[in-house]
């Protein structure tokens, strides 16, 4: 269960956000194995003077068009995992909607699959691994 927020300047299309959650849903599919449906994304847009960061960090030059992605994912995948999903994000969202792997800031949050409640106030991984 991906819970997925996503950061950036106001101004850009309905089809450039859509791209970006498209990329990001199926980097998840395809790296961690996320369930067909499981998909839940919040995109927020921000005015420039409350979307602030560097214009270099670490090396990396970014633009204007920086997206930044937070995903809060139970604490169930490897290292390597992780490292492809990051390289699959930037990759996608480089071929659609044509952001620069420089743009693609992703934070990875983990958690307990017990710290979950998809609704009816249950902790459904909790319900059903007993």
């Amino acid at each position: 269960m991906p819970l997925v927020r996503i950061d950036l300047r106001r101004g850009k299309s309905p089809a450039y956000r859509n791209a970006i959650c498209d990329g990001v849903y199926r980097a998840l599919r395809e790296t961690f194995n996320v369930p067909e449906s499981d998909r839940f994304e919040i995109v927020s847009e921000h005015e420039p003077d409350n979307f602030v960061h560097p214009q270099n960090y670490l090396g990396i030059a970014y633009s204007d068009d920086l997206v930044i992605i937070q995903i809060t994912v139970s604490d169930t995948r490897s290292r390597e995992q992780k490292q492809a999903l990051f390289a699959r994000i930037a990759g996608l969202l480089t071929e659609n909607p044509g952001l620069r792997k420089a743009d693609v800031f992703i934070n990875l949050i983990e958690c307990k699959t017990e710290n979950w409640s998809f609704g009816d106030g249950i902790a459904q991984y909790v319900a059903t691994a007993s």
